[in-house]
């Protein structure tokens, strides 16, 4: 049985980060609101508390009974977890004069296990408004901080049936540069975590689990051409093999001969997948319209009827499999209820009501990386595992205004180029998404001894590790000029190329 860690969450910006390091130290971990109860089937070795925007004083401060859990587990609590650990048991946390956000030294005042191969001051990172004044009876202080009296403590009464561990700072952001040793120590040092959980194991259970869901029923799936639908596809076809009927879509808004192109990989993959042509469709469905939600929905609901119809040509389908990852669940069942910023697009456990399926998400608990790691140890191509995410309404969200066929053509030759040159110049591995967008703005230009009134173009390169936030790629300026002017010599209709220097946030990757 694999081990889990449960990370509790009270609403935290940092806590994906949490079960990202978790992660990294090869255990499983999964999040759930703080009042979701535990469900344990005999796998949890250790309980999580992370951070939160709340203060532990405000009426309406989530609230768990930390003594109970410690009953069971062993806890570590990380700022708010941590402030909230010391006031339900006995001490004193109060408002700081000043809000403490930013780098800190920590310094060690204990050779505790949970600091094993940390230094004895380390940089950390602060985010915090309250501080913990005085511990409860019977804990320990194990670090402070220049401004803080209490940065680490434990639980040393015999009135814990479990260790129980508070952090004031974040050891899981980057900036905390050992941070990663002290969530490793709690994990395997404390909770006693074996650490196994790898690609191979996860691929194993996953299948032996399909098999087990599926038997000898029939399944179908929606394939995107994308990493998340192809390595789901081919984990469900090593367990049931024919018993999955894939269905590709050419939705009319695809990269450049990219309906073709994936199809041939599919086929490759031993894949049993119908490409369904349906571009006019879905232009005669978009045309006039503009608004980026409309556009978006429009596609999601032509997509679904497109699909629904496939799939009732296919007899005695009980499953439809779908390429969920772990980012879309966890805002889908966030701390406060469904995120209104969920984009129309995604489809979290979504059918079309005429679909009495039942979803088979075999990729439900990865993140993107682990996917892709997923994927590679599948033996599926690094060309296709190392793609850039794409949009599901593709082009038509990178097209600004109305899509027409025209402004497609335009899109796909331009960002076709675009993407070559990335991977010419060693440079597409570099960033993590990179895509051309077409602006509804015409400008005077000159080519030869003719003035001409075309379209720009904006190139958009992005760096992250999960598209949770982004950085604007700092590509060179020789190759921006190469790619400019390789764009506007060979597009008929662009006459000017500019670059997206935007982070995220404020700015999102798409710009629709």
């Amino acid at each position: 049985m694999t081990d889990k860690i449960l990370i509790l969450d009270f609403g935290s910006q940092y806590t994906q980060l949490i079960a990202r390091k978790v992660r990294e130290c090869n255990i499983y971990c999964e999040i759930i609101p703080y009042h979701s109860p535990i469900q344990d089937n005999g796998d949890i070795k250790g309980v999580i508390l992370s951070g939160s925007p709340y203060s532990v004083n405000d009426p309406s401060a989530p609230d768990v009974d930390i003594l109970s859990i410690t009953d069971k587990y062993p806890v570590l609590g990380i700022c708010y977890g941590a402030q909230l650990t010391a006031k339900k048991l006995g001490g004193r946390v109060e408002k700081c004069e000043k809000r403490e956000y930013g780098r800190a030294t920590l310094h060690k005042k204990s050779d505790d296990i949970i600091f094993k191969n940390v230094s004895a001051a380390g940089q950390v990172w602060m985010s915090h408004g309250d501080s913990i004044l005085h511990l409860p009876d019977g804990f320990q202080i194990l670090a402070v901080t220049d401004s803080i009296p209490v940065a680490g403590f434990k639980a040393i009464s015999d009135r814990f049936k479990h260790p129980l561990y508070g952090l004031q700072f974040h050891p899981e952001v980057y900036h905390s540069t050992e941070g990663i040793h002290i969530i490793h120590n709690f994990l395997i040092e404390i909770c006693g975590c074996k650490g196994d959980w790898t690609p191979a194991s996860f691929i194993e259970e996953t299948i032996a689990a399909l098999k087990d869901k599926i038997g000898n029923k029939k399944v179908i799936m929606a394939l995107s051409g994308g990493v998340d639908s192809t390595v789901a596809a081919t984990l469900i076809h090593r367990a049931v093999g024919s018993q999955l009927s894939g269905i590709f879509v050419d939705n009319g808004v695809l990269r450049k001969n990219e309906f073709e192109q994936v199809l041939k990989i599919y086929n490759e993959l031993g894949l049993n997948v119908k490409g369904v042509n349906v571009r006019e469709h879905f232009y005669t469905k978009l045309a006039g319209k503009s608004d980026p939600e409309e556009k978006r929905k429009i596609i999601g609901r032509t997509f679904i009827e497109v699909f629904d119809d496939e799939a009732h040509q296919i007899e005695d389908v009980n499953f439809l499999g779908q390429g969920t990852i772990y980012p879309d669940v966890i805002e889908s069942i966030s701390v406060h209820g469904p995120s209104a910023t969920i984009k129309s697009h995604h489809n979290v456990g979504g059918l079309p009501e005429t679909m009495k399926l039942a979803l088979v998400e075999p990729l439900r608990f990865l993140f993107k990386d682990e996917v892709r790691k997923v994927g590679l140890a599948l033996g599926i191509s690094a060309d296709l595992i190392n793609r850039h995410p794409f949009p599901g309404p593709g082009l038509a969200i990178r097209i600004l205004g109305e899509v027409t066929e025209e402004k497609v053509l335009l899109l796909q030759e331009a960002d076709a180029i675009f993407i070559e040159a990335l991977k010419n110049h060693n440079l597409y591995n570099e960033v993590w998404q990179a895509g051309a967008i077409l602006l509804p703005v015409q400008s005077v230009g000159v080519m030869g001894d003719e003035r001409t009134y075309e379209f720009t173009l904006a190139l958009r390169a992005v760096t992250s590790v999960d598209g949770m936030t982004a950085d604007w790629a700092h590509l060179p300026y020789d190759f921006l000029s190469f790619v400019s002017n390789e764009i506007i010599n060979k597009v008929s209709g662009i006459n000017r190329v500019v670059y997206d220097i935007s982070s995220k946030p404020p700015a999102t990757i798409e710009w629709e």
